[in-house]
Formats: structure tokens, sequence, C-alpha cells
């Protein structure tokens, strides 16, 4: 569901510190390879870490880079980015014993993205605090996220998130949304209220978005057919308009109203006085909140997130992530 995106900020840090190999990759005559004109081993590193297909696709570029002579280090490495850039954090909280095991046995010759030795410590610990996260264990979580700032300050941007993922799951403990809440439908101009779009359905999905998101606008497709997928599996869809002025109105109309087939779900306006978006912590577009029918918050995030299919399953146990064009 959806695409994740650019490279994580993280990725992007660590690659771009590692030591550039001296060919250009793209200086080859293959469009289709642009590491075609680098020496095999090479090529087969460099296919390695920027692998982002699908895990039998990555297990094939590692299988090559390995019988060309591959380190562990260097695997181990490509393995992380690829978790990373695909915002697996399960995955890579199981890669801990693998980190804890070369910690002390790390050699910055063998590395392929470590431009220094204190980027790698630094990843080390912030391997342990995304395994503390997955745990709920906040005090861990804190302290290998603080040491990680620490030894690499320069990728603050990148443990940043997991803070405020923290931050906003504490936060959503203690919201609840009221039933009663009326909303404007953006194609009527009539009032909604969310106890008639939750009525005898498991739960109410928000969509938040805004036609100015080029990330909003491109995923649409696959969010029509995830919300038509939810909404006959029981979970009542509601796509919100985040800060509506005139113009975010009069254009998100006009995407919408191009859109092929009916649109799935309720479409609405956010309020301007006691904003759903403020309550709810929206902060960026697209995401996605699930609500359970007693108005509690199982999910509040990006809409890749797996977490977000999890929390689904839970609420509906037969939905299944659709298989979507291009994914």
């Amino acid at each position: 569901m959806f695409a994740t995106g650019p490279a994580s900020t993280i990725a992007a840090l660590l690659l771009a510190a590692a030591t550039c190999f001296a060919q250009d990759p793209k200086a080859g005559n293959d469009d289709d390879d642009p590491y075609a004109s680098l020496p095999p081993k090479r090529a087969a590193l460099e296919r390695m870490l920027s692998e982002r297909g699908t895990p039998a696709a990555f297990e094939e570029t590692v299988a090559k880079a390995r019988e060309l002579g591959a380190s562990d280090q260097a695997i181990l490495e490509a393995r992380f980015l690829y978790h990373v850039d695909r915002r697996e954090d399960d995955k890579i909280a199981a890669m801990l014993p693998r980190f804890m095991e070369r910690k002390d046995r790390f050699k910055l010759a063998e590395s392929e993205i470590f431009a220094v030795r204190e980027d790698w410590l630094a990843v080390v610990e912030y391997v342990q605090a995304i395994a503390a996260l997955e745990k709920n264990d906040r005090d861990g979580f804190k302290e290998h996220i603080k040491e990680a700032f620490w030894l690499s300050p320069r990728q603050g941007s990148a443990f940043a998130p997991h803070i405020d993922r923290l931050r906003l799951e504490e936060a959503m403990r203690n919201v609840k949304i009221d039933p009663e809440t009326e909303l404007v439908s953006l194609l009527s101009g009539e009032p909604v209220r969310l106890s008639s779009l939750m009525k005898d359905r498991k739960a109410l999905l928000f969509h938040f978005w805004s036609p100015w998101s080029r990330e909003c606008e491109s995923s649409m497709p696959d969010f029509k057919v995830t919300a038509a997928t939810l909404e006959k599996n029981g979970i009542a869809v509601a796509s919100l308009l985040a800060e509506a002025t005139p113009e975010t109105i009069a254009d998100a109309k006009e995407m919408i109203g191009g859109a092929d087939g009916a649109l799935p779900g309720t479409w609405l306006i956010d309020r301007e006085k006691n904003s759903m978006q403020r309550m709810l912590r929206v902060q960026n577009v697209p995401v996605m909140v699930l609500v359970s029918p007693d108005g509690k918050v199982m999910f509040n995030g990006h809409p890749s997130e797996d977490r977000l299919w999890e929390a689904l399953s839970g609420m509906a146990p037969g939905v299944k992530r659709p298989a979507l064009e291009g994914h």
C-alpha cells in the first residue's frame, strides 16, 4: 500500500559519507544497468547497496556479491539499508544479534557506507533503540537513541522521527474521538456526523490528504484501491482535507472529480476550530489514523507502514493488503 517514497535520511547520509568509487557508475552505455561499466565485484556491491525491490530481488544481489567476494560487513550494511529504506523496523530489530556480534569486530576497511568508526557505533545504538521501541521499552529506547546522537550528531535527522513516533503513540493514548463530531462534506457541503459513518462498522480510517501534496496526488490510485478493499471488509474510510482554504477546496474537488470510477468512502473537510488535524497531531500528509468504534486511536502514521495493516487486521481479521500495480 502506497510507495515508501525517497531514500530514508539515514541511508542517504551513510551513502553520502561512504568513500566513492573512482569511476562514475553511469559512464557506461548500458542504460538499464548504471553499474555495467564497473569491475564485476564493484558492480555487484553497488547493485546490492542500491536494490530496493522485492526481498527475492535483494537476496539475489546479496548472493551475487557474496560470490564475488563481498565481506560479511558489507552484506550486513546493505541489508540494514534495505530494511531502513523500506521502513521495516521489525526486521531492523531482528538484526540486533548480528550487529552486537560484530560491534567490536568492525573493520573500517571492509565497510561500504561508514566513513568513520563512530558512524558504525551510532548505527549499532540505533538498532538497539529500534529493538527497544519494538518492545515498547521507552527507557531503553531513550538510552540508545541518545547515545546514537552523541556518537553521530550529523545523523540526528534520521534518529528524530523515531522519537516523534514514540511521543505520538503516547499522546494518542489520551485521545478519544467523539462520534458526535460533525464535519462538512467536501462534495455536498452538508454536515456529516462521524457516528453515521461508524454505524455497524468495525472501525473508521481517516485519510488526511491535500491536493497540494505530490505524494497524495501520486498515491491517489493506490488509496482508491485500498479504500474500496477496506469498505468491503467493514472498515469505514473518511478522506479528510487538511488545512482547508477556498483554494485547496477547489483544487481538491478538481483532483478527485477527475478520478476514474466512483470515489470510495466519504470525503470531508476538517473543521477550523478544534481541528481533527491538530487533535491527532497530523503534521504532514498523507497520514492515516485508524479509530475503533469506541473512539480509541489504534494507528496514526504514514500509509506505507506495516503497522497500519497489523492494526487493520486486528479490527477486521478478514482484511488483506491489496496487491497494487507497480508494487
